[in-house]
């Protein structure tokens, strides 16, 4: 049993069976998406392969991979791109599937990717699931795969490794299993930089935990709700910010610039966080031309509909380890310095955001609501099959 309180009570169904529909819906969306790229790539005389596993960031993660740490790109601006900016653990892994199995780099990277696309999908479920149902997961999972750039899922690139691993450290601490928690929180800093927002979900739900404890033994007649171990739970803290932490140590050794060496390897990739003044910039930039300022209308709609989605969940009362991992990931994705044709992917792990409307959908008629993800299949399948042929995921 765990100790912070949730909506909806577990169903008796087995979880695995429970999260079948939603499982065989998303394999179903993203393997329309793919048919939709090969042909539009086909039409543009492109190859589907390459652009899913050796353009942008797949090429870096595959040099990773097979050479390790130390290639770096000087530009003539003085910009230095160092692989030291990739966390480890995606090209880890295509390092153990390419010694294992006939698999290249770019195919392992490939094989890494759908297979943690799965276990994002069925992360995502046992967390809308323990919340709000399984019909409220099974509409959380199919909007997390109709996504505008969904396609990033099917793509070479650690959005869908991190995605799983942090789905399901948010489920561990849901059920009161901080040890995996840590664990996969540790994990999920060792994926991306985001990471941070998994330790900070693990260290919220894991103080609260403790002053409710602390408060319930001091008032008389308080329920006593059963708790894990104490020892568990300051265990499961403690392992969670150790692969983020490792990571930016070492390559501040490496370096020789100390803890703060990472940020400098990333101001070498012009990325860092100013609390979102470059992106407001970029979206006033927008408006100095009338086709241009129709993008930037859009972009505040964007962001406006994600701010309201958040508050939704708010109002809702979502558990706290929700809304701290939603809140940390929106503000270091909108509020960084970083390449903002990235910023739509940089997004997609925040699914929380998504369960308002994964709530909406569940309460309209199985008919409507069918309706409207086929048409928001349709719709990502397409887009992502143009975006990916055109300026795509940098």
């Amino acid at each position: 049993m765990t100790d912070l309180d949730t909506r909806v009570a577990p169903p008796h169904a087995s979880l695995p069976r429970r999260a079948v529909p939603a499982l065989l819906g998303y394999a179903a969306v993203r393997a329309l998406g793919l048919i939709a790229l090969a042909m539009w790539s086909a039409a543009r005389g492109k190859s589907a392969y390459t652009l899913l596993t050796a353009r942008w960031d797949s090429l870096w993660y595959t040099r990773v991979a097979e050479l390790g740490y130390g290639y770096e790109v000087r530009l003539p601006n003085g910009d230095v791109h160092s692989n030291l900016a990739f966390f480890p653990l995606l090209p880890w892994l295509e390092r153990l599937l390419h010694a294992v199995a006939p698999l290249s780099y770019a195919d392992a990277g490939l094989v890494v990717s759908l297979l943690a696309s799965l276990a994002a999908a069925a992360g995502i479920f046992a967390v809308a699931d323990r919340v709000y149902g399984p019909r409220a997961g099974l509409f959380a999972v199919l909007l997390w795969a109709v996504l505008p750039v969904g396609i990033v899922q099917s793509m070479a690139y650690s959005e869908s490794l991190f995605t799983a691993l942090a789905a399901w450290a948010l489920y561990a601490v849901l059920t009161g299993r901080w040890l995996t928690a840590g664990a996969l929180a540790a994990l999920a800093g060792l994926t991306r930089p985001v990471g941070a927002a998994v330790v900070a979900a693990v260290w919220a739900a894991g103080v609260i935990s403790f002053v409710r404890e602390r408060g319930a033994r001091h008032t008389p007649g308080a329920p006593h709700a059963p708790h894990a171990p104490a020892w568990r739970r300051a265990l499961g803290m403690l392992l969670a910010p150790l692969g983020a932490a490792g990571y930016v140590l070492w390559v501040g050794h490496r370096t020789g610039r100390g803890p703060l060496g990472y940020l400098d390897v990333q101001a070498g990739w012009r990325n860092g966080f100013d609390g979102g003044y470059a992106f407001a910039r970029f979206v006033g930039d927008k408006f100095t031309s009338f086709p241009s300022a129709l993008a930037g209308l859009g972009l505040i709609v964007g962001v406006a509909l994600l701010i309201w989605l958040y508050v939704t969940g708010i109002r809702r009362r979502q558990p706290v380890e929700l809304l701290v991992y939603t809140g940390v990931v929106l503000a270091l994705a909108l509020c960084a310095s970083s390449y903002f044709g990235s910023k739509p992917r940089l997004l997609m792990p925040a699914f929380p955001v998504l369960l308002p409307l994964a709530c909406a959908l569940a309460r309209l008629r199985p008919s409507r609501s069918a309706l409207v993800t086929a048409g928001l299949a349709v719709a990502a399948a397409v887009y992502g099959a143009f975006w990916l042929n055109g300026s795509g995921p940098p």
